[in-house]
């Protein structure tokens, strides 16, 4: 996983796995396996799935890369705490799962909580080889 700042203010965790790395061979496998992987968590709860593909291309000024084949995001928070409200800002958390023809793209906005970054990470990199 490479960490870096999207957009010049978003610190975001990314990694690149091609189809022959991985025994998935589209982004709803993906998103199925994140999902057994938030429902075995002992914090995580699972909120949604969005499809943001879909929802893109139904507008009518929407517009996708055309190296974008799928584009999904698995919705879920780690909130176990709230000491504050501000904490709100940073919840709930996604991964969003990007198909391309010769890889998937998976990628979340980098959490205050080093226990739901490392989570996170594990199910990111645990879709390689799997």
């Amino acid at each position: 996983m490479k960490q870096s700042v999207f957009m010049e203010r978003y610190h975001i965790q990314e990694i690149d796995i091609k189809k022959s790395e991985t025994s998935f061979t589209n982004v709803d496998e993906i998103i199925a396996f994140l999902k057994s992987k938030i429902d075995e968590h002992k914090v995580a709860t699972y909120i949604a799935i969005f499809d943001h593909y879909a929802h893109t291309s139904s507008l009518e000024d929407g517009s996708i890369a055309p190296e974008i084949l799928n584009a999904k995001n698995i919705v879920f928070c780690f909130g176990k705490e709230l000491p504050k409200a501000q904490v709100l800002a940073v919840r709930p958390r996604s991964i969003g799962v990007v198909e391309r023809s010769e890889d998937f793209v998976l990628s979340f906005l980098v959490a205050p909580n080093p226990m739901a970054n490392g989570s996170m990470i594990e199910w990111c990199k645990s879709v390689a080889n799997a």
